[in-house]
Formats: C-alpha cells, sequence, structure tokens
C-alpha cells in the first residue's frame, strides 16, 4: 500500500467515523426523545442498563456499516488514481 492509498483511506475512514457519530445521535434522539448516553455524560450517569446495551448495539451497527462504507469507497477512490 503506498502513502497516498493510505491518506485517502485514513481520511475516509476519519470522515466516516464521524458521519456514523453524528448518524448515531440523530437516530438514537429520533427514536428514544432524548440524547444518546455516550460515555462522560449525564445521560450515561442515568441510563438503564438496558438503554446502555441498547445504545451499544445501535453504535456496534452503525459502525460496521460506515466501515464497509469507507473501505469500498477508498477502493474505489484509490482505483481511480492508479488508472
Amino acid at each position: 500500500m503506498d502513502k497516498v492509498q493510505k491518506l485517502v483511506t485514513t481520511g475516509i475512514t476519519v470522515g466516516a467515523g464521524i458521519l456514523g457519530g453524528k448518524l448515531v445521535d440523530f437516530l438514537w434522539l429520533k427514536a428514544s426523545g432524548s440524547k444518546a448516553p455516550r460515555k462522560g455524560t449525564d445521560e450515561a450517569a442515568e441510563a438503564s442498563f438496558r438503554k446502555a446495551l441498547g445504545f451499544a448495539v445501535v453504535s456496534a451497527l452503525v459502525a460496521a456499516i460506515m466501515q464497509t462504507v469507507a473501505d469500498r469507497s477508498a477502493n474505489k477512490v484509490v482505483a481511480k488514481f492508479t488508472k
């Protein structure tokens, strides 16, 4: 893997991570009506086990989807540069 490919992959992955975090917050707010129980927040301290587990599942699902999208996008971008 050359340096350009690593930079492109890193940039797309970081962007996908930020977008994924915003997406999780938005989905959680719409589904539950309250802020996401992220670590270090008042919501996390007051969250029930069921609510915390649900948030973990939603976060993991969105993270897996975003990682797949980021990998595929990075591969497409790199393929265009290497032609």
